[in-house]
């Protein structure tokens, strides 16, 4: 039984959530190109916003099923390749005489090609291993220990998202030892994110569940990430 929008005929809350993820995972895109220090670490200000789209994953996978999570995710790739599109279509255009800013406007919008390609790919990859994990570890644990699952299906997932975010942009650029590190201590951090919005996270799903009337188990759903654009 689910507690349904009478005018819309949809969960009240899913449509907002899933937008709300889809402007989240666009902004870390924008800002993904600052590299920062923090304390030892070096990373992209992508790392203030992007490890919460997978926050977003395990509550869509929890409360609503994997198939919104797969929803999200889709509509997630194709925003930011869209994004990714048009930021190269408006670089390409004449800039008007006197305007000053046309390489400002390309550092900040001129989106590296095989970045590109590895960005799409690791979402892609990383968040349906997490929503997966999530999903099945639902299922396996009958419902309890839900801190086993969001840790536990992002360890999966950001270990997905790192290793292929990072050897598709830097291997042949830099030594695998430093690549190693990198994925290493981009890892660590992701997860200790996840790990420190734990009651965060619960705090969102126990109130959604009981705000929607639904607590879902994907006991015959299909995990086909495809079956979304069949």
């Amino acid at each position: 039984m689910t507690q349904e929008d009478s005018r819309a005929g949809r969960f009240i809350y899913l449509d907002a959530l899933t937008t709300a993820f889809v402007v989240i995972l666009l902004v870390s895109n924008l800002v993904a190109q600052k590299v920062c220090q923090i304390g030892p670490f070096v990373t992209s200000g992508a790392i203030l916003l992007f490890p919460i789209t997978y926050i977003f994953g395990d509550v869509f996978t929890e409360v609503y099923g994997f198939a919104a999570s797969r929803r999200a995710i889709w509509l997630g790739f194709f925003g930011t390749a869209l994004l990714y599109a048009i930021s190269a279509a408006t670089i390409a255009l004449p800039a008007a005489p006197g305007w000053p800013n046309q390489e400002a406007f390309k550092t900040v919008f001129g989106f590296i090609p095989r970045i590109l390609a590895a960005s799409l790919i690791a979402f892609w990859a990383g968040e349906f291993a997490n929503s997966y994990t999530m999903a099945r570890m639902k299922l396996f644990t009958e419902g309890r220990m839900l801190w086993t699952r969001t840790i536990g299906s992002t360890v999966v997932g950001q270990a997905v998202d790192t290793t292929i975010v990072i050897t598709l942009t830097f291997a042949g650029v830099i030594g695998w030892k430093t690549l190693a590190v990198m994925i290493i201590q981009g890892y660590l951090a992701k997860v200790a994110y996840e790990a420190l919005a734990t009651p965060i996270t619960y705090a969102v799903i126990a109130w959604l569940k009981h705000a929607e009337h639904v607590d879902t188990f994907d006991r015959n759903e299909s995990f086909n990430p495809f079956r979304f654009i069949a």
